[in-house]
């Protein structure tokens, strides 16, 4: 951390704990302890949302709104949380969700995440955005898993780049790097961002491929008719991935009932129901809401995973049980991060573990797959 730096607190920036602090009980409690430890700018474009944060908080609401039936005196022998998940056995239906510049929070940004993420056995989404090379992230994940004698599934987020070539050049780094599904963000190509990376954060996967146009001038079209909107996904872009990759195919920023059908019929494998954490457009539904709703369009064969909001074990069980195969955990990795480093992440983990576990416990399910809408009090019925 640079000299001088001060945090979102007016403060001396704080180099990352050592250690874990006392006062830490649940993954929510990183948030709180993060504020000392990132630059003030980047604090804020972490934590902000798009215009009024009403996306950004209804994310929160929707999981508070629902109430979970608790069923004792079940027994529990033999009880777990693994999961089947495109082919692969996770130890929990938790992942991290792909976050960009993880080097503004930490000087090992990613580096640090991966180990955490195989020390729990948990699955990790590497950005295109993220500040260390996707090569020096699978293969420190490559030396983790030797060390510690247990694997973890690493998949690759790709934004589509102008030039196809580019894309494609992605791809393949990926599939030669050993990552074993590909997810493809559709819903954050245009929005609002004034954050500049400061000196030392860079994208690295993107050397030697042209800057990617984010703003457009004052005089002149805005966004329609400029070289902006040759940037946003299309159908024939899904055609395209699906023909040039065999690996599974997830889309990310899926919300839409028809859509999410739509997707799958053109070969995706697997969907991510995002509105990408409230930062892209406000007044958006929440993925929870929406979720029975697209289960219902794509059939139980097909895996659907949920982020934006989650921050406690008994969202897992709320999202689960509304249809979710597994979540994604965002913010808090980097909160996590920022606060103690590798350790901060691994011990956000298992707090979350913890709570699912617990959780479970008193709703009397065994394994992950029991957890149904009958542990939900009162749900609106599926459209």
């Amino acid at each position: 951390m640079n000299a001088g730096m001060l945090n979102a607190l007016g403060e001396p920036l704080r180099p990352a704990h050592s250690q874990i602090p006392a006062d830490i009980a649940c993954a929510a409690d990183y948030e709180r302890h993060a504020a000392h430890h990132i630059e003030a700018q980047a604090w804020r474009h972490i934590q902000g949302g798009a215009d009024q944060n009403l996306t950004l908080a209804h994310n929160r609401t929707a999981f508070n709104n629902l109430r979970l039936l608790p069923r004792p005196l079940a027994d529990m022998q033999g009880a777990h949380t693994r999961t089947e998940l495109l082919g692969h056995t996770l130890s929990s239906p938790i992942l991290l969700a792909p976050v960009a510049y993880q080097r503004l929070v930490h000087p090992e940004g990613e580096i640090a995440t991966i180990r955490a993420a195989v020390a729990l056995q948990t699955g990790m989404v590497v950005s295109t955005l993220s500040s260390c090379t996707l090569e020096e992230i699978a293969q420190t994940g490559q030396a983790a898993e030797a060390e510690m004698g247990q694997a973890a599934p690493r998949w690759f987020q790709l934004y589509l780049q102008p030039d196809r070539a580019h894309s494609l050049q992605l791809l393949r780094r990926a599939e030669a790097a050993g990552y074993t599904a590909i997810v493809w963000t559709v819903d954050a190509s245009i929005k609002r961002s004034g954050f500049p990376l400061p000196y030392g954060v860079e994208a690295a996967n993107l050397h030697g491929m042209p800057a990617t146009q984010h703003t457009s001038p004052l005089q002149g079209p805005i966004l329609f008719g400029t070289p902006l909107m040759a940037q946003v996904p299309s159908w024939d872009d899904l055609r395209w991935l699906r023909a040039h990759t065999a690996l599974p195919l997830i889309v990310k920023g899926v919300l839409s009932p028809a859509q999410a059908q739509q997707a799958v019929s053109l070969g995706a494998d697997a969907l991510i129901v995002s509105n990408h954490g409230g930062r892209v457009l406000d007044g958006v539904v929440s993925p929870l809401d929406v979720l029975p709703a697209i289960a219902s369009s794509v059939g139980p064969h097909v895996p659907l995973l949920l982020d934006s909001g989650v921050r406690y074990g008994t969202d897992v069980v709320k999202a689960l049980a509304m249809g979710a195969s597994a979540v994604l955990i965002g913010r808090p990795q980097v909160h996590a991060l920022a606060t103690a480093g590798l350790l901060g992440v691994a011990h956000m983990l298992h707090l979350l573990r913890a709570e699912l576990e617990l959780t479970m416990t008193h709703l009397g399910c065994t394994t992950v797959d029991r957890i149904t809408r009958e542990v939900l009090w009162s749900v609106a019925p599926a459209s």
